[in-house]
Order: C-alpha cells, then sequence, then structure tokens
C-alpha cells in the first residue's frame, strides 16, 4: 500500500508508529528512517499502514509556531511592532502566507503572544531558532521584560 499510495518519499521527514525520522529506505514489509539524534529504526510497514503518518516534508511551506511571554507591565502595541519588525526582517521568513503576530492568552506571569511566521519548509529550522533568538535580543534592547515564573509566599507564625 505504501508503495501503490506513496504518503512519503526517501528524504523526507515524517512521524509515524510512535517515530519521527527521515525516511532512508522503503521496502516491501519495512521502511527505515533516521531518527534526528541519528538512531536508525526499522518500522513494519503494517503499522505505518494501519496508524497516522505526518509528513512535514510534503508541502513547499510550513508555519513556524512558537509562543513569546512578555511582562504584564509590557506595552503590547510596541511588543507587537518589535515582534513584527523581526519577523519581516528575516529573509527566510515569507512574507505570503503573511505571520501572525498576537495576544493569546493572559497567562499566570505573562502575557503570551502567538508568533506564527511561514518559511519554506527545508528552512524551519533555521527560521524556528533564529527568530527565537531575534526576538529575544529585540525585547531586551527595548526594554520589554520577559518574566520568569513568580510565587508570593506569606509565612504566617501561631503565637
Amino acid at each position: 500500500m505504501l508503495l501503490i499510495f506513496r504518503p512519503f518519499r526517501v528524504g523526507h521527514f515524517i512521524e509515524a508508529a510512535g517515530t519521527q525520522g527521515v525516511v532512508k529506505e522503503i521496502r516491501i514489509f519495512m521502511t527505515v528512517l533516521t531518527t534526528p539524534d541519528n538512531k536508525r529504526v526499522i518500522v513494519p510497514n503494517s503499522k505505518l499502514t494501519g496508524d497516522n503518518i505526518t509528513n512535514f516534508s510534503a508541502e513547499q511551506t510550513r508555519r513556524v509556531d512558537l509562543t513569546v511571554g512578555v511582562s504584564y507591565d509590557a506595552d503590547l502595541k510596541k511588543t507587537t511592532e518589535v515582534i513584527e519588525d523581526v519577523l519581516t526582517a528575516d529573509d527566510l521568513v515569507l512574507d505570503d502566507p503573511a505571520p501572525t503576530v498576537a495576544v493569546s492568552e493572559l497567562a499566570d506571569s505573562s502575557v503570551n503572544f502567538v508568533v506564527r511566521p511561514w518559511t519554506k519548509t527545508e528552512n524551519y529550522w533555521d527560521v524556528y531558532f533564529r527568530v527565537t533568538q531575534k526576538i529575544k535580543e529585540r525585547l531586551d534592547a527595548e526594554g520589554i521584560e520577559i518574566p520568569f515564573p513568580q510565587r508570593d509566599v506569606h509565612l504566617s507564625q501561631d503565637t
């Protein structure tokens, strides 16, 4: 069935049967994957045909999903502009579809933004790591605090 329907090809990065990896070989009874940490995994094709397959390489573009938390004291409009500037300046981030930058959650210690730029599939990890670092650097430069979880502890003493 895999050879007929071809849900993936050699060289594609997939997740199937509880494993993620690059497809190295597709044989009649098994498929050979290499995991990101360079382990060789041999998956019986019966497991692949009976389970979901996520093919990360099938499409030409991919969306990078990031969450950025800022302090409740932060200027949300300025924060949005800073993040959008970082995305616009990165030549691997696509203009179409346009990136999304929006407040997504009022969390315990931060106001969380979703940051969702699109890129070519082969540039996914470069954009993921580079944009994360650039956002941190720019927020620091602009004085926008990225908080860490905090908890107030009140001690009382019995008399």
